[in-house]
Formats: C-alpha cells, sequence, structure tokens
C-alpha cells in the first residue's frame, strides 16, 4: 500500500492525488488557455535567459556615451540608457539574474520550510509549538521590511537578496505543509502502515510526502513571482544588485529620473518584471485549479 494511490473514503473531497490522476491533471490545466499561456511564457523566459546571452551582440555593462539616452531604433532594438548601453541586450541578460534569484530563493524557502511544517503537522505537541512560534515570529514582520532589515545586514548583493526572499518565503511553506500533513496522517492507511512496523521516516518520505506535492509545487510556483517582485523592489532601493548589474528593479531604479523625456529607459524595464510577474500568477492559479481535488467531479 502507497500513499500516492490511497483516498480518504470517508471524505472523497480531501482524497489525494494518485500517479494515474497527474494525467488527469494535465488535461485540466490544458483546458485552462490562460494558465497554459502563463506556462508556455514561462518556458520563453528560462529559454531566453539560458540562450539569450549568448546571441546578443552588445555588451550589458559596457558604457557608451556617444549613444546616450537613444530612442529604439535598428540598432538598439529598446533604445539606450544614461550610460549609453543597449536596453535589449541588458534586459535579456538581468532575465537570467531575475530567474536565478527567482527560483534559488524559492527553493530554499521550501528546503527549509517543507521540513519545518512536516515535522510541526507530523508530530504535534511542543515540537509543533516550538517551530510555529518560530514562524508566528517571522510572519510579525512584513515581508518587505524583513527582507530589507536581512539585506541591510548581509551586505547588497545577489546572494543577500536570496537569502533574505528565502526566509521571507520560509513561513508559507511551513504553514501550508503543516496544514496538509495533519490532513494526511489523520487517513487510515497511515495507521495501518504504522501497525505494520513502519518507522516514522518511512511514513514521512513514502507516504506523506508525496501526497502533500500539490500544494507545494502550487505554492512554489506563486512564490516566484513574489519573489521577483521582492528581489526587484529591493534592487530598486539600492539594497540589492549593484551597478553596473542588468537585474530589472536596478534598470527601473537608474530610468526613473528619465522617464518623463525618455520614457523607455524605465518602461522596458517595469514592462518585463509585470510580464514575468504575471507569467508565474496565472500558471500557479491554474496549477492550483487543477490541482484541486474538488474539482475532480
Amino acid at each position: 500500500m502507497t500513499g500516492l494511490a490511497t483516498q480518504n473514503e470517508n471524505d472523497p473531497d480531501k482524497a489525494v492525488i494518485s500517479t494515474s490522476n497527474w494525467r488527469l491533471v494535465y488535461r485540466k490545466l490544458k483546458k485552462n488557455k490562460t494558465a497554459l499561456w502563463g506556462g508556455y511564457l514561462i518556458l520563453l523566459l528560462i529559454l531566453v535567459a539560458i540562450v539569450g546571452p549568448y546571441l546578443t551582440t552588445h555588451d550589458p555593462v559596457r558604457v557608451d556615451f556617444s549613444n546616450r539616452l537613444q530612442s529604439p531604433s535598428a540598432e538598439f532594438w529598446l533604445g539606450t540608457d544614461h550610460n549609453g548601453r543597449d536596453i535589449f541586450t541588458r534586459l535579456i541578460h538581468g532575465m537570467q539574474i531575475t530567474l536565478i534569484v527567482g527560483f534559488s530563493s524559492v527553493l530554499v524557502g521550501a528546503v527549509i520550510g517543507v521540513p519545518l511544517g512536516i515535522l510541526a503537522g507530523f508530530y504535534g505537541g511542543a515540537l509543533d509549538s516550538v517551530i510555529m512560534r518560530f514562524i508566528d515570529v517571522l510572519l510579525a514582520f512584513p515581508g518587505i521590511l524583513l527582507a530589507i532589515a536581512l539585506v541591510s545586514v548581509l551586505g547588497g548583493s545577489i546572494g543577500s537578496v536570496i537569502v533574505a526572499v528565502a526566509v521571507f518565503s520560509i513561513p508559507t511553506f511551513a504553514r501550508v505543509v503543516r496544514g496538509s500533513t495533519l490532513t494526511i496522517k489523520k487517513l487510515e492507511y497511515i495507521d495501518a502502515v504504522r501497525a505494520l512496523g513502519a518507522t516514522d521516516l518511512r511514513i514521512i518520505v513514502k507516504h506523506v510526502l508525496p501526497n502533500i506535492l500539490s500544494p507545494i509545487i502550487v505554492q512554489s510556483t506563486l512564490r516566484i513571482a513574489i519573489a521577483i517582485l521582492v528581489a526587484s523592489a529591493l534592487s530598486f532601493l539600492g539594497l540589492g544588485a549593484q551597478p553596473p548589474s542588468p537585474e530589472w528593479g536596478r534598470m527601473l531604479s537608474d530610468g526613473r529620473n528619465y522617464m518623463f523625456d525618455y520614457p523607455h529607459v524605465a518602461l522596458f524595464p517595469g514592462l518585463a518584471i509585470v510580464v514575468a510577474v504575471l507569467a508565474f500568477n496565472l500558471f500557479g492559479d491554474g496549477l492550483r485549479d487543477a490541482l484541486d481535488p474538488k474539482t475532480k467531479k
């Protein structure tokens, strides 16, 4: 007996997703055109971030005052900034930085938050109280303020931003996973597996964790969008990526002084942030609907 193929017969609305049901999830996701386009856009962003820097013809950090604040043209597709750097090239290179920060920070947050949530939900008692009080302390601070405080202590850099956003993401993963674990551990097959002599570690790894993957996946997708926003905000405030890094928030901050006379300097970095965040939000919402057991009927 495995957790992946088991359902709560007393409450079918809380049935967990089995391996065979992933096909149903995919079919449901395909019917959601908005989520599907969000997924395609994410794949395109990842592809461009990997391949794009090798195809650009301009240096993203080289200053060229002879081409300062050029409007979009055949040579400079999106124009140039106040230092004469090609905005299109900087956006392509910045996409790599943005996605690395988004994925890395959420991965670190999940690696810490998920085990904390499982331990709190599975064992309960004093351990649950200690872990959740720690989570409550993190939640007591507004996320962006907590990130600003951490970056101020660690210093402005991409690594500091990843750490700050990761810490900011831990409480969300811990709370979501704890709630899912509390539901899973009450199922009858968990008692049956324990009666057969399975250890707690085996139960957690083989039966609990596979059955809470869906909320973890959904939360990860949505948190990447938030991570991109927070990282861009930190760089905009001068606490994240430092010049001449082509990070989108940094580019937006550099272009704000010229946005009335040369709007393209700030417009395109802002649009890039909007498109990336929108893509992950649309795909995350679609995943949440597709993985919701209440919609299986």
